[in-house]
């Protein structure tokens, strides 16, 4: 006679697959009972007023605001002339470290306190630690980098 394939454990999963079924028939039944008793039907549904709230009641359409296609703009916003014109690409700061050796270096710069990698191939004047410099940023590889570094007069 051949052994039977039913495991204990085989047996115990089951058991709770069917009380998980079990359970979900009950809960089913119990909200099908409290929707009879509240006089609910199906689904309630969820409204956006005008602010963009969710609501349960509908909007009202005297307060709907009518929006022209070409008002809506995508992209980034253009920027002025002017304001072009305030931002001065001319940065001044300090070097906090430059090995000459190895050909690079940090800038401290004097507005924000940012640190900023600078290279002997960005530098026009000679510079050393502490030396007050001018120069203007770059993307580089890892973040902005300090380039056309000039010595300050």
């Amino acid at each position: 006679m051949a052994k039977s394939q039913q495991t204990f454990n085989k047996i115990e999963k089951e058991k709770k697959r069917l009380k998980k079924r079990e359970e979900k028939a009950k809960k089913m039944e119990a909200r099908r009972a409290e929707a009879k008793e509240n006089g609910k039907k199906g689904i309630e549904f969820a409204y956006v007023d005008h602010n963009g709230n969710l609501t349960d009641t509908p909007p009202d359409p005297s307060k709907k605001i009518k929006v022209d296609l070409e008002s809506i703009e995508i992209n980034i916003p253009k920027t002025l002339e002017s304001e072009k014109e305030k931002i001065d690409p001319v940065r001044k700061g300090s070097v906090s470290f430059f090995d000459s050796s190895k050909g690079f270096g940090f800038i401290i710069d004097s507005e924000n306190q940012e640190k900023y990698f600078t290279h002997v191939s960005g530098l026009i004047d000679e510079i050393s630690e502490n030396d007050k410099v001018t120069f203007e940023l770059e993307k580089g590889m890892k973040g902005m980098n300090a380039v056309k570094v000039t010595l300050q007069k």
